[in-house]
């Protein structure tokens, strides 16, 4: 698996709170340079990356990180990021519903996002190190069931990342039509590789290319 393959599987991510436009800039020089799948940033700055860099694949977040935003909250989120230039959304599940077995309020939330998105790609990031394995399967069968692109593990601000259980975890649960994103604590090649070998078609990191480059 050569480097240019891994690259083209990678969100490149900036998600920091304190992220300058300057880092931004160069987040997306280096996703254009290396062909990455995307850039992730902060909704704050879609329209300023789109007008400076409009060939450029603009992910960014809904509901980030803790998710538990009200549904019109990310609703309104969703279509203003979608406004000011953005092709794929990454939105939280909402954990508070998850931890009270509302998972029909969980489906609703995914689909209403998935109807915003329309075509653009939804992914649903379930935060894997908060839930426990009935959980976790429950929450493949509402993104399942909800119509939405990507099932992803973590946002990266939690107490854990990516683990290849889970992984395999999904694989079983999910539908045919969803795929899979890897994101949180991916740093190193093998790690990049051993994920897209386990069937992730996308990966969130922030150090891809530093990595692939070292």
């Amino acid at each position: 698996m050569d480097d240019a393959y891994i690259l083209r599987h990678v969100d490149h991510t900036l998600l920091k709170a304190t992220a300058s436009w300057i880092e931004i800039e160069k987040l997306c020089s280096d996703a254009l340079l290396y062909n990455t799948a995307s850039v992730c940033v902060p909704p704050y700055y879609i329209a300023r990356i789109r007008k400076a860099f409009p060939k450029l694949n603009i992910c960014t977040v809904i509901g980030f990180p803790l998710g538990y935003d009200a549904a019109a909250t990310k609703a309104a989120a969703s279509q203003i990021a979608i406004s000011d230039g953005a092709d794929e959304l990454d939105m939280v599940v909402n954990l508070t519903d998850v931890k009270n077995g509302a998972f029909d309020a969980v489906e609703s939330e995914i689909a209403a996002l998935k109807k915003i998105a329309g075509d653009r790609i939804l992914k649903v990031i379930v935060e894997t190190c908060y839930l426990t394995e009935p959980e976790k399967i429950a929450l493949c069968k509402a993104v399942t069931t909800a119509g939405a692109d990507f099932i992803k593990t973590s946002t990266g601000f939690g107490t854990g990342g990516a683990a290849m259980e889970d992984i395999n975890l999904f694989k079983s649960h999910i539908g045919p039509d969803v795929k899979i994103k890897a994101s949180g604590g991916i740093r190193t090649r093998e790690d990049m590789v051993a994920f897209l070998e386990a069937g992730c078609t996308r990966l969130g990191t922030s150090s891809a290319i530093e990595i692939l480059r070292s």
